[in-house]
């Protein structure tokens, strides 16, 4: 089934067309995060910005903190305005942390609609490297000198720390939060799924890699930067994100477990 199928059969009256869509794909990006193993207990969050603004703020959508990912549906995800403002009753909170980064990229980069962090094992790892990310495959090279480092300051629970934070990531859609864990970002829940998906794997492929013991073959630069650019112009895949590899991805879970879309 169609993701715009998924979401017309089950769409509660009180939500336009449009943001029940993003309800069921945040929700159902959620459910991946868990899946493909990127989820850390009842942290982390995953936003999307609603198209439409409330008494004149942007808002967008995040989880209730306390809820597992694998409890999280487009209808139980909260709305909260870019002051941090709850919009919803709900017996789980706005978690803190959350609102410090995600409204700050939200609130900087209008071209951003999702943006997806984590703390896995394999990215926490690599966040402890003082060299970071290295290009060691195909899938990698796509953050070749596109990735953002941000150093740790602590939980973030500081807004002061939002400054620093937005200079770090400028207009990259990817960031390395030092000693801390990941960030993606992207034009829709697709692609912001999409970079958190092969930024994971990046990062246990180099461990993996490192703890082999052997010697590291790490490409040219001109290599890594023309394969970057293949990336970026599409001829590596880029255009089958949406129409592609996302809708098999939600029926993926549809088929694990259709509750998200509820």
């Amino acid at each position: 089934m169609s993701v715009t199928a998924l979401a017309g059969d089950r769409r509660p009256a009180k939500y336009s067309e449009q943001e029940w869509r993003l309800r069921v794909e945040l929700a159902a990006c959620y459910r991946l995060v868990e899946h493909f193993g990127m989820a850390d207990l009842v942290y982390n969050h995953i936003t999307v910005r609603l198209p439409d603004p409330v008494d004149g703020k942007e808002v967008f959508l995040i989880n209730g903190f306390g809820r597992h990912y694998t409890e999280i549906t487009a209808s139980n995800l909260l709305r909260v305005d870019i002051d941090g403002k709850a919009l919803d009753q709900d017996d789980y909170p706005v978690n803190g942390p959350g609102y410090v980064i995600h409204s700050a990229i939200h609130r900087a980069r209008h071209d951003v609609a999702c943006i997806i962090h984590t703390h896995s094992r394999a990215g926490c790892g690599v966040a402890a490297l003082k060299d970071g990310l290295a290009p060691l495959d195909q899938q990698s090279m796509q953050f070749h000198r596109r990735i953002a480092y941000h150093d740790l300051e602590g939980i973030a629970t500081d807004l002061g720390e939002q400054e620093r934070l937005i200079a770090d990531l400028g207009g990259h859609n990817a960031m390395i939060l030092r000693n801390h864990g990941l960030l993606t970002c992207g034009r829709s829940v697709a692609e912001a799924f999409r970079r958190i998906y092969y930024l994971e794997r990046a990062c246990r492929l180099q461990l993996d890699v490192m703890a082999s013991g052997g010697a590291i073959a790490v490409p040219s630069e001109k290599v890594a930067e023309h394969t970057a650019r293949q990336w970026e112009e599409g001829s590596a895949g880029q255009g089958t994100v949406d129409a592609i590899e996302w809708p098999a991805l939600v029926r993926l879970m549809e088929k694990k477990d259709p509750s998200f879309a509820t």
